[in-house]
């Protein structure tokens, strides 16, 4: 392989009270996790918007304080909700918080219901990739210059500063979810360190062909970028064998999602029984 087998756990804030929360972070820490993501929303997805959910970056920080090794992310971060700036200052904050253990996911966001609900501008898919675009050019400048300017379509920056810079460097590894063959996956060949595909499995061999196509256009290795996709495990053994599937086409990083219908932190206890067999593969 390419690139280390690493596996890590979804771990949603929507319904679960805080202490279920912390205990199932303290859980996925000491079980061996790689990696653990809440999400990014404004409103609980699913049939019933009024459950509670609380907020991504926040729980993040406090995961950060509540985790020793695992590396901790959003999957994936809405660009919408935060000018880039902002998200700069928030993501560096957690860098430190971690101590230098974040991955950075961002996406175009998709979720158009919460953005009419809060009166948000919820632009054309074009537009949103193309946002996303500029977003992660004003990330990388304000997380490794002294001053950044930039004049973009939709973001501008004027000599500006942000300090401190993050704990890695030259910043922390940047995941960028999503499949969109023609926007997207040019997004993700100018600026991913890791690619986290929503396609299905069977669209996944032509997504990387189209992925490799974009690469060549800018001068990247296909290679340099590690490959993630995300996995249910209420059936063990149809887990194991699309996640053996995804390695022969250099998939290496796979966030399960965790059994729903039990309390979160059994949900992740009986998702770490995996673990074992997963790192086997590798």
């Amino acid at each position: 392989m390419a690139h280390p087998l690493r596996i890590g756990i979804k771990l949603s804030q929507q319904i679960h009270p805080i202490d279920a929360q912390r205990e199932a972070w303290r859980v996925a820490d000491a079980a061996g996790f790689d990696h653990l993501w809440p999400f990014d929303h404004l409103i609980a997805l699913g049939d019933d918007p009024t459950q509670p959910i609380f907020d991504g970056w926040t729980i993040l920080g406090a995961v950060a304080e509540n985790t020793t090794r695992a590396r901790i992310g959003l999957n994936v971060t809405g660009n919408l909700y935060r000018h880039p700036g902002l998200l700069a200052k928030i993501a560096v904050t957690v860098d430190h918080l971690s101590g230098g253990r974040l991955e950075m996911g961002l996406g175009a966001a998709w979720n158009e219901p919460e953005f009419k609900m809060h009166g948000l501008p919820f632009p054309s898919p074009a537009d949103r990739i193309r946002m996303l675009d500029e977003a992660c050019r004003v990330l990388k400048l304000l997380w490794t210059e002294p001053r950044a300017t930039f004049k973009g379509r939709f973001y501008q920056l004027s000599d500006a500063v942000a300090e401190p810079k993050p704990v890695q460097k030259p910043h922390p590894p940047i995941w960028i979810g999503g499949s969109g063959p023609k926007r997207t996956l040019r997004v993700v060949a100018k600026h991913a360190d890791v690619w986290n595909s929503t396609g299905s499995p069977e669209q996944r061999p032509a997504l990387l062909k189209v992925l490799a196509e974009h690469c060549a256009k800018v001068g990247r290795d296909l290679s340099t970028i590690r490959l993630t996709h995300n996995l249910r495990v209420d059936d063990p053994d149809a887990a194991l064998k699309q996640v053996e599937e995804s390695i022969h086409y250099g998939f290496s990083e796979f966030l399960l999602f965790p059994a729903s219908n039990l309390p979160l932190p059994r949900g992740v206890e009986k998702a770490a029984e995996l673990l074992p067999r997963l790192r086997q593969l590798s």
